[in-house]
């Protein structure tokens, strides 16, 4: 054998051994030896859900119902931007303002571009953060090309106004909000509409039906808005305020504008005067009412707030809904506890008692412990002002502890 021969043979050897100790090193870790195959060869839990469950792209493929967006080219939009840059340098007032920082940026500019750049995206982005598209139009979803501005009047000239997904509370949401939106320009050009448009407003609780939980409550219901007045459209559905139960937590009010091809008839969702406080009467349900009219509605706007149950529901669910206000609460099941031992290994024997011993005797001897130490007058006793400066000594561990959690105020004693 050359000695090239040998050289390659002795080199492919050493690969060889370092190969094996690198598997050997990723079997092991921290010198516990690892069952089955090592991470990174092993299929994790996630792949291997989806392996079992395996759906079909087509038919789990979310479908865009809103309006398109048209797009300038990248030519003019350079244009415009190369000129918008070309006023500014030539603005010799506002490089001075910014050298000397005066500048002040007008924020009702800086909104407007906002909105209409990628507020919308953002709006959408976050309306599938909260569900809103799923609970409403299952797998289906639009991009808000019409900015809608609503807000509650408060006391005075105050307004509440509704984000993307900001609490307001029932209180604050009794009367019908304000409204507004620009219903003359084409959600796909952005440009003057060349006629007359009409809109549908609907606001809906896809969290509010105690009967079905696949449905939603009608909170309010406007069609055929011209140009964008509400105050002028149909209302079929008079504004009922939100009314989230106590203990169930946050719930969302949901607002989405269609725009119409033309003037429709919606007789059949018109709700009589005498069933205002009916919920029966105001199931409803986004994705049927969109299946029915899809050739002539297209959803162009959206708006949602969160909100929760306040006092004044009380006098809501009395008055108007004619019910008795519900109180949801949450049973918690009483802690297992094993067999008591004689003697409980590991385990501080104090709290170890206490665990079987009455609830309400305990804290009756805390609260004595504490009552002890307080004067009727002079209110609580003063704390050491260095606590672990003060030795303990000839008391157990056990008593040293709590003596030590006592003077720190930690542990079970800043409950009482």
């Amino acid at each position: 054998m050359s000695f090239s021969n040998l050289f390659m043979k002795s080199g492919l050897n050493v690969v060889v051994r370092d190969a094996q100790a690198a598997v050997l090193m990723t079997a092991t870790r921290q010198g516990h030896t690892i069952r089955g195959k090592p991470p990174g060869v092993a299929r994790t839990l996630e792949q291997r859900i989806r392996e079992e469950n395996v759906e079909d792209p087509e038919v789990v493929a979310r479908i865009n119902i809103g309006f398109p967006q048209l797009k300038e080219s990248r030519s003019a939009q350079l244009k415009k931007r190369l000129e918008h840059l070309k006023s500014q340098r030539s603005d010799k007032q506002l490089e001075q303002l910014a050298r000397s920082n005066k500048l002040i940026i007008d924020l009702d500019k800086v909104q407007g571009t906002y909105v209409k750049t990628t507020g919308q995206h953002d709006l959408r982005l976050l309306a599938d953060h909260y569900g809103i598209f799923e609970h409403l139009f299952g797998s289906a979803y639009f991009v808000p090309r019409v900015p809608l501005n609503i807000s509650y009047q408060l006391d005075g000239d105050s307004l509440a106004p509704v984000y993307n997904g900001n609490v307001i509370k029932p209180a604050e949401a009794a009367k019908p909000p304000q409204i507004s939106f620009d219903g003359l320009v084409d959600p796909i050009t952005g440009q003057a509409a060349g006629q007359d448009t009409y809109w549908t407003l609907v606001a809906s609780n896809p969290d509010a039906h105690y009967t079905n939980g696949t449905a939603e409550c009608l909170h309010w219901f406007i069609a055929n808005i011209p140009n964008g007045k509400v105050s002028e459209g149909q209302v079929l559905a008079e504004y009922l305020p939100p009314f989230p139960p106590r203990g169930v937590g946050y719930q969302r009010m949901v607002f989405v504008l269609y725009k119409q091809q033309a003037r429709l008839d919606l007789g059949s969702y018109q709700l009589a005067a005498a069933d205002y406080g009916n919920l029966e009467k105001r199931t409803f349900s986004t994705l049927d009412f969109y299946g029915q009219h899809q050739e002539q509605l297209t959803p162009a706007g959206l708006a949602f707030y969160q909100t929760n149950w306040d006092e004044s529901l009380t006098q809501l669910y009395h008055d108007v809904l004619k019910s008795k206000e519900p109180v949801y609460e949450y049973d918690f099941p009483k802690p297992y506890l094993a067999d008591q031992k004689f003697f409980p290994l590991k385990q501080p024997f104090n709290l170890y008692m206490d665990k079987h011993r009455d609830q309400k005797q305990v804290n009756k001897e805390y609260l004595e412990r504490k009552l002890a130490k307080t004067h009727p007058f002079e209110g609580p006793k003063k704390p050491l002002r260095y606590p672990n400066a003060h030795p303990i000594r000839d008391v157990p561990s056990w008593l040293r502890t709590e003596i030590r959690k006592e003077r720190l105020g930690t542990g079970r004693v800043q409950d009482y």
